[in-house]
């Protein structure tokens, strides 16, 4: 039998085997060589002698490891470049600039980020190869509002729609139409350039429209689409007036629809995913197997309010602690994807840290149980953590030190629950992003 102590370790070691699968130098090497003035990419040459210049851009958590895994292959091919990326995802590059900016609320250093963008876009002609680096994040760090909207509407709107529960695809999907660089305006401001957009995905289902807001793709939602977004939370009249007015203007047809797919701009791009959670996860249930665990992917997928995802998680485990169904044990569950957090009350936490306070609660009872959630991003929410770690003690040792885990669950509190047991798990940022990791290893209830 497994001790918690080394199902710990194991745990941990199985979230790193899956963060390394995702490594954005790596990820990016898989799938671009050169070849003497040869770039292939995901298959598709581009001869580079074709080409006056070369223009690097993007934005992202991701973007500054990205760009160096590109000046390593360009060299000084690069003739200019510029990413942005959340504060503290650094990487030292020789030509492309970087500009750290605010997540998941923008500010004015990503304003200040987004208009270099798009004037080094601006500047790109038919001689031009454009390389686009997107990874998770790229929304928030990249605003560029439309005119009557201000970067102020864009942070009150982001913090309306963060806690209200919205799915990134639903947030993403309103950026869109408030961005002149978001849901294909990147696209559409480099051409008649060649663009390529290498792409870190950190959406569930890896949604090309969806993954830093699409700005180098066709985007599939309306204005319409936004307004009953508005009305499916009962969030309009929280929204600035000035988006409102935006968006009741797309509607009547006073301001122009997002670009759709089938427009010639959009005929000169590639766009390659070339890293993404089921990537992750397929190499995290290699470690686990390796371990000797029985190991058992649910999905890259999951979406929904993190406490019901964390209850259906346990519930599987005790079926397997029970029954032996549908692994036997030690067994290893895996899953991925991106949950929500319903903000109710004022405390300090992310996604991941609530769905192990959530899911310590339901392992009330059981024994020989280790849950792990991080962000592979490594930071969840506005902490410090990438998640936290619980077991079969946790809720005994909350009981010793005079902590109460359902109210600090129900004051989304879990920051200071697990700071306070010394559980938080604390790696940095990883300057990768690709959703979140979560890790069950159960042995048997005795």
């Amino acid at each position: 039998m497994l001790n918690n102590s080394l199902k710990h370790h194991h745990a941990v070691n199985i979230f790193q085997t899956g963060l390394q699968a995702v490594a954005p130098g790596a990820a990016i090497k898989n799938f671009c060589q050169l070849n003497e003035e040869m770039l292939t990419v995901d298959g598709q040459n581009y001869d580079l002698s074709r080409f006056d210049k070369i223009f690097v851009l993007g934005a992202g958590k991701a973007g500054a490891s990205m760009a160096k895994a590109i000046e390593e292959i360009l060299g000084e091919r690069i003739s200019a470049g510029i990413i942005t990326v959340k504060y503290g995802h650094l990487e030292k590059l020789e030509t492309i600039k970087i500009q750290e900016a605010g997540h998941p609320v923008p500010d004015q250093n990503g304003l200040d980020g987004a208009q270099a963008i798009y004037r080094l876009a601006s500047s790109a002609d038919e001689t031009t190869l454009v390389i686009c680096l997107i990874s998770g994040g790229g929304s928030a760090l990249m605003p560029l509002p439309v005119d009557g909207v201000t970067l102020e509407d864009k942070q009150e709107t982001t913090k309306v729609l963060l806690a209200c529960g919205a799915t990134i695809h639903e947030i993403n999907a309103i950026r869109k139409h408030l961005s002149v660089i978001k849901g294909g305006g990147l696209a559409k401001t480099v051409y008649p350039a060649t663009l390529i957009t290498l792409i870190l995905s950190d959406v569930v289902g890896d949604d090309l429209d969806s993954i830093a807001s699409g700005p180098c793709v066709p985007d599939s939602r309306t204005f319409s689409a936004c307004k009953a977004i508005f009305a499916k939370y009962s969030i309009e009249d929280k929204i600035p007036s000035n988006v409102v007015e935006h968006i009741d203007s797309g509607i009547s047809g006073h301001v122009p629809e997002t670009p759709k797919a089938g427009q010639d701009f959009l005929k000169k791009t590639q766009n390659v995913i070339v890293a993404s959670n089921f990537i992750a996860l397929l190499k995290a249930k290699e470690k686990a197997d390796e371990l000797g665990y029985n190991t058992l992917l649910l999905s890259s997928m999951l979406e929904g309010e993190t406490r019901d995802v964390a209850a259906n998680h346990i519930a599987i485990a005790r079926e397997v602690q029970l029954h032996g169904y549908p692994l036997q044990q030690p067994a290893c569950l895996l899953s991925g994807g991106e949950t929500t957090v319903r903000i109710q009350g004022a405390g300090k936490g992310g996604r991941n840290q609530e769905f192990t306070l959530a899911a310590a609660i339901k392992m009330s009872g059981m024994k020989n149980i280790v849950v792990l959630s991080a962000g592979t991003d490594g930071t969840d929410g506005p902490t410090d953590a990438a998640g936290a770690l619980a077991d079969e003690t946790t809720l005994q040792r909350a009981q010793e030190t005079g902590l109460n885990p359902q109210a600090y669950l129900d004051n989304n509190d879990s920051y200071h629950f697990f700071d306070k047991l010394g559980d938080l798990y604390k790696i940095g940022p990883t300057n990768t992003n690709v959703m979140d990791l979560r890790i069950i290893l159960i042995g048997n209830n005795t």
